[in-house]
């Protein structure tokens, strides 16, 4: 790939990731807009184990699990 594409791409990619980070920030996220995040960090393999402290067990602590099937699986 020619220097001036990886430019252009990097440069894309750089603005994506301050956009969605701006609507975020901003509460103006719209559930696609969060998707869209969430796939771009899942394309990057950009993970996060759900250890006591981090945004990722906080919001797992705050999904609205249904306590039967939790309960069923052992969960």
């Amino acid at each position: 790939m020619a220097d001036d594409s990886k430019k252009v791409l990097k440069d894309l990619h750089s603005l994506l990731c301050d956009e969605l980070v701006r609507r975020i920030r901003s509460g103006e996220a719209s559930p696609t807009d969060l998707n869209v995040a969430r796939q771009l960090l899942k394309d990057n393999c950009i993970d996060q184990a759900a250890i006591e402290g981090t945004p990722v067990l906080r919001l797992a602590q705050n999904l609205p699990f249904d306590p039967e099937v939790e309960r069923k699986y052992g969960t």
